[in-house]
C-alpha cells in the first residue's frame, strides 16, 4: 500500500499514513495521460487569431496600371496576396478548439498521475496549515527544511492543495516563485504532472480518496510501474 510522509510547518516528519490502493496505488496508464493531457491543452485555446482576406483590407479598388503594353504581369487589385498589405490566402478565423474525452479516462488519468507521485515519493502531507499572520518568510525557511531535490531543477517545483483555505497560510506561499497554491477540488492532470512535488493536507487526502476511489477498472495494457 502507498504511503505519504507527514510533516508540520518547521519541516519535519512527525508520523506516516497510508494511501488508499485505489487512488494512490494504481498502474500509471501512460496513453489515457497523453490523451486527457493533449485534450486540456487543446481546450485552453481561445482560437481566437483571424486574418483578412482581399475583400476585408482596405484600399485596391481601383486597377494599378493598364492590361497591356507596360510589360508587367496584369493586376487587378493591390490587395491581391501577392502585394504588400493584400489579403491573406486560407488565413486563420476565429473558430472554438474542443476535445473531449470521456469522463471515465479523464478520472483514470487523475488516478494514473496521483499513483505516479505516491510511486516516486513526491507526495507529502502538512498536518497544520494554519499561521497567525502572513509570513512569506517562514515558508520559505519550511521548503528549505524540506530539503526537495530534484535531478533537473534547483528548486523543484510544488504544488500545494488544501480543502480548507488559510488566508495567511495562501498569502505567505504567494510570492514564492516555485510554489503553486490550487484548491483541491480544481485538481487536474496538468498541474499534477508539471509539478515535481505534492504537498497536501489531510483533508485534502480524504477528498481524492473520496472522490475518485470509484473502483473503475483500468483498462488492459496499463504501463505498470516496477
Amino acid at each position: 500500500m502507498p504511503t505519504a510522509k507527514i510533516i508540520d510547518l518547521q519541516g519535519q516528519q512527525v508520523g506516516e499514513q497510508e494511501l488508499a490502493e485505489a487512488v494512490f496505488g494504481m498502474p500509471v496508464h501512460t496513453a489515457v495521460l497523453y490523451q486527457v493531457v493533449t485534450s486540456q491543452l487543446v481546450n485552453r485555446r481561445q482560437g481566437n487569431a483571424s486574418t483578412k482576406t482581399r475583400a476585408q483590407v482596405s484600399g485596391g479598388n481601383r486597377k494599378p496600371y493598364r492590361q497591356k503594353g507596360t510589360g508587367r504581369a496584369r493586376q487587378g487589385s493591390t490587395r491581391s496576396p501577392q502585394f504588400r498589405h493584400g489579403g491573406t490566402v486560407f488565413g486563420p478565423k476565429p473558430h472554438p478548439y474542443v476535445n473531449k474525452v470521456p469522463r471515465k479516462m479523464a478520472r483514470i488519468a487523475i488516478r494514473s498521475a496521483l499513483s505516479d507521485k505516491a510511486f516516486n515519493e513526491r507526495i507529502l502531507i502538512l498536518n497544520d496549515t494554519t499561521m497567525d499572520a502572513p509570513r512569506t518568510k517562514d515558508l520559505v525557511a519550511f521548503f528549505k527544511a524540506l530539503d526537495l531535490h530534484d535531478e533537473v531543477h534547483k528548486h523543484p517545483s510544488v504544488l500545494v492543495m488544501l480543502r480548507e483555505r488559510d488566508e495567511n497560510f495562501v498569502r505567505s506561499l504567494r510570492n514564492i516563485p516555485y510554489i503553486k497554491y490550487n484548491h483541491v477540488t480544481a485538481v487536474n492532470v496538468i498541474e499534477i504532472m508539471k509539478h515535481d512535488f505534492l504537498i497536501l493536507s489531510p483533508d485534502a487526502v480524504s477528498f481524492l480518496e473520496e472522490t475518485f476511489d470509484d473502483g473503475i477498472p483500468v483498462p488492459a495494457g496499463a504501463d505498470e510501474e516496477e
